[in-house]
C-alpha cells in the first residue's frame, strides 16, 4: 500500500519504545481526527506491551469521548513529563499542542500527521500531505505492518477519516480512503455510530451559536469570500461552548459562489480565525501563515494577538491579493 514506505521507521520506532514511559500527544481544541489518532495510536503501543497514555491541554469534546473507551487519557498537567518520551499526532508543529506542551516536551521523539504546513520536528516524522487525515496515515501503516486493530481503534480511525473528509465529500476523498475505511468497517468500525455521536448529538446552546453566526455573515470581494463573526460574550449569551464552533465556518464556505470561507472569533486580547478554501489552488494555509498560523490548502486556522478593528482589514487585503494572484495565474 501507499504507506509500506513507512512500515520500516515504524518497526524502528517500535523497538525505541520498548521499556520507555509515551505519552501520545494531540493538539489544542482537539477534533475527531486528533482525538482519533491518539487513541488508535495508544491502543496499538499498547498492545505491542509499551506502557502508553493520550494527553493533551484541552478535554475530549462531548461528540467526541466514545472514541476513547477505556484507552488511558489525561489533562496536560495530571501527567509529569519526567521520564516520558513524547509522540504527537495531528499537528502541523511542535507549538500546536500549546506553548506550555512544547516547553514539558522540547524534544519529540514521533510525528503523525497529514498538514501540508509540516516541516518536520520529531526524530521520527510520519507526515503524508496526500493523506486526508492523520487517521489514514496510522490505518495504512498498521496495516501495512500487519499490527492488531481492535474494534475501538477501527472505530476511532475510521471516525478520523471520516470526519477530515467531510463526511467523504471533500476533495482528498480518494479510492485509497474508501478501501481503508472498508478494511476499518471489517475490522469493527460502525459508520452509523460516528454519524449518531456527532451529527445527532447537537446541544441547544449549539443551535442558538448557528443561529448568531449566520446572522453575522457578510459577503466581501464580489461576493467571492463570506465572512462570520463571533464576538465575546457570545458563548454566555447563547449557552454554548468553544468546541461548538467546529464545522461553523463550512456555512460561510457553503454559499454558491464563494471561494473562502472564513469564521474570525473574538477573544480577550486576540483573535481566533479559521479559514475554508472550495480548491486547493487558494492555499488557506500560506494565508494563515502570515498571520502566524497553518494547516491544510483548504482548511486552516491561526490565533492572532490583537483586536478585530485591526486584523479585519489586514485579512481581507491579504485574501484579496490571494484571489488575483489565483485569478492571474488562471488567466
Amino acid at each position: 500500500m501507499h504507506y509500506a514506505k513507512f512500515a520500516s521507521r515504524f518497526a524502528v520506532l517500535l523497538s525505541e519504545l520498548r521499556g520507555k514511559q509515551v505519552v501520545v500527544i494531540g493538539h489544542m481544541r482537539p477534533d475527531a481526527d486528533c482525538i482519533g489518532s491518539q487513541v488508535a495510536l495508544c491502543r496499538l503501543l499498547r498492545s505491542q506491551d509499551i506502557d502508553a497514555a493520550c494527553i493533551n491541554a484541552d478535554k475530549v469534546p462531548r461528540r467526541i469521548k466514545f472514541l476513547v473507551g477505556d484507552t488511558p487519557f489525561f489533562l496536560r498537567d495530571e501527567v509529569p513529563p519526567k521520564g516520558k518520551v513524547a509522540i504527537f499526532t495531528d499537528c502541523a508543529d511542535h507549538g500546536r499542542a500549546g506553548e506550555k506542551m512544547r516547553e514539558m516536551y522540547p524534544a519529540p521523539l514521533g510525528c503523525f500527521d497529514h498538514h501540508i504546513s509540516n516541516g518536520g520536528f520529531a526524530r521520527f516524522d510520519f507526515v503524508d500531505t496526500a493523506s486526508a487525515a492523520t487517521a489514514e496515515i496510522l490505518t495504512g501503516v498498521f496495516l501495512d505492518a500487519d499490527l492488531p486493530i481492535d474494534r475501538l481503534t477501527a472505530q476511532a480511525l475510521y471516525t478520523g477519516i471520516m470526519t477530515d473528509t467531510g463526511q467523504f465529500r471533500f476533495p482528498s476523498t480518494s479510492e485509497r480512503v474508501f478501501r481503508l475505511s472498508a478494511e476499518l468497517v471489517s475490522r469493527g468500525a460502525d459508520p452509523a455510530l460516528a454519524g449518531a455521536e456527532l451529527y445527532e448529538r447537537e446541544s441547544f446552546g449549539k443551535l442558538k451559536l448557528i443561529q448568531h453566526f449566520l446572522g453575522s455573515l457578510k459577503l466581501e470581494c464580489r461576493g467571492r469570500v463570506c465572512i462570520g463573526m463571533l464576538p465575546q460574550g457570545v458563548f454566555d449569551t447563547t449557552g454554548a461552548t468553544g468546541e461548538d464552533t467546529e464545522g461553523l465556518v463550512d456555512y460561510a464556505r457553503s454559499i454558491e459562489g464563494v471561494e473562502i470561507g472564513v469564521l474570525i472569533e473574538e477573544r480577550p486580547g486576540a483573535i481566533k480565525c479559521s479559514l475554508r478554501g472550495m480548491h486547493s489552488v487558494y492555499r488557506v494555509d500560506t494565508l494563515a501563515a502570515q498571520f502566524g498560523g497553518g494547516g491544510h490548502a483548504n482548511a486552516a486556522g491561526l490565533t492572532w494577538p490583537g483586536t478585530l478593528d485591526k486584523f479585519y482589514p489586514m485579512l481581507l487585503s491579504a485574501i484579496t491579493q490571494r484571489l488575483k494572484e489565483v485569478d492571474a495565474a488562471l488567466r
